[in-house]
């Protein structure tokens, strides 16, 4: 059983004297008939709880303020949210438990977990994430360029100025997916760079850069749509397989959906493109197993609160929720989706899949760091190498080469 306790309700029931205990049994009826919670003799999330998620303006930076302000309503607990410019400054924060969780893209979870780009350098390596839950909106995640371009399809990005953010490694790679679709890679256009998610879009704004990933709830692409400059999704329709297996074959993870929430969309006028789960709610392996499970039941239990609060937001319905992604779930989420029936055996099955691809991706770094290769760059070379070695010995798909 699962109790959400304040610091000030605490800090009454330990209190010795008379007056002490009225306020804590008084404390304690409230939090049961209110909150629907039954009480536990300790918390299970802390007051306050913490967690990071991209840059102020983002789509999960906003629908994490949406549910901290149900997280405060109902149960009194302070959610404070870290704003990260990039994949690897929203882990940082987590790996160092600072935070307890983090409300993140594919980068900070995927990609972590493969120990790919910046999270296959010697200060990273492969990631032991643990997945709660995850948000999947009626929205798309996609390059969206300025309308005063003229632009019509995604190949028209021949020339033009695309943003790369420094550190973001999800951000980076699904740009690259996405010109793949039109035939391009980053030799076909400008890189320019930037520190950060907000400033990416920003640059649009300032006719910095012409072109930018989000997703298409953003509050940042809101901004660009109603500035001088005017926002266009390009559509990629599922029916270029050329274009779509391009794709794929650099971000496996991508589907193709007829979004209709988002920017300058509509059910009138949905947007065809590529879209997956975000954000994701994920943890450490090492996370408490009654935190992360006071989590899940808080964020499946609270939704009828905190629906509709931002856009994309009502992605984190209990039934729009993957049991089969790409990431394992951590046992706290897991024990609470089998105590509401949730869980199955196919989810199961591919969630011990899943740990021992990580099992396999944690040995070969340890074998991979044996090497002692001072230079960097040889490193992650080597490490490329040594993790396509071990990933197909064991029978798994190397996906990132």
């Amino acid at each position: 059983m699962i109790a959400f306790v304040s610091n000030q309700e605490r800090s009454a029931m330990q209190q010795t004297g008379p007056s002490g205990l009225a306020y804590a049994v008084t404390a304690s009826i409230a939090l049961l008939c209110g909150a629907g919670f039954a009480l536990a003799a300790e918390p299970k999330l802390p007051n306050p709880l913490s967690w990071t998620a991209y840059d102020v303006g983002s789509a999960g930076y906003n629908q994490s303020v949406a549910i901290g302000k149900a997280l405060k309503d109902t149960h009194g607990i302070d959610l404070r949210v870290l704003p990260g410019k990039n994949d690897v400054s929203r882990n940082i924060p987590l790996r160092a438990g600072k935070v307890e969780f983090s409300a993140t893209g594919v980068g900070a979870s995927f990609m972590a977990q493969e120990g790919v780009f910046d999270f296959g350098k010697k200060a990273w390596g492969p990631q032991e994430i643990r997945l709660l839950l995850l948000a999947s909106a009626d929205a798309n995640l996609s390059v969206g360029v300025a309308a005063d371009l003229g632009i019509k399809e995604i190949k028209d990005l021949k020339g033009k100025r695309v943003a790369w953010v420094v550190g973001s490694p999800s951000l980076n790679q699904n740009v690259e997916a996405i010109l793949a679709f039109g035939g391009l890679t980053w030799a076909d256009v400008k890189k320019v760079e930037f520190p950060g998610f907000a400033q990416s879009w920003d640059g649009i704004k300032n006719n910095q850069v012409d072109a930018a990933f989000a997703q298409t709830t953003s509050g940042k692409a809101y901004e660009v749509a109603n500035s001088p400059r005017g926002l266009f999704w390009p559509p990629m329709p599922p029916e270029d397989t050329a274009g779509w297996a391009r794709l794929k074959a650099i971000a496996p993870f991508f589907q193709p959906n007829a979004g209709t929430e988002g920017a300058n969309m509509s059910k009138d006028k949905p947007h065809i493109g590529p879209t997956y789960p975000y954000p994701v709610l994920i943890a450490y392996a090492e996370q408490k197993d009654d935190m992360v499970e006071a989590m899940t039941k808080a964020m499946v239990e609270l939704f009828p609160q905190y629906k509709g609060a931002s856009p994309g937001i009502d992605g984190w319905a209990l039934e729009k929720q993957n049991f089969e992604w790409l990431v394992p779930y951590h046992p706290g989420a897991i024990a609470y989706f089998k105590s509401i029936g949730k869980w199955t055996p196919a989810a199961d099955a591919n969630n011990q899949k899943l740990i021992k691809r990580q099992g396999v991706l944690k040995a070969a770094w340890a074998e991979m760091n044996a090497k002692n290769i001072a230079d960097e760059k040889a490193f992650e070379t080597e490490w490329l190498k040594v993790r396509a070695e071990k990933l197909k010995a064991a029978g798994f798909d190397v996906i990132f080469n």
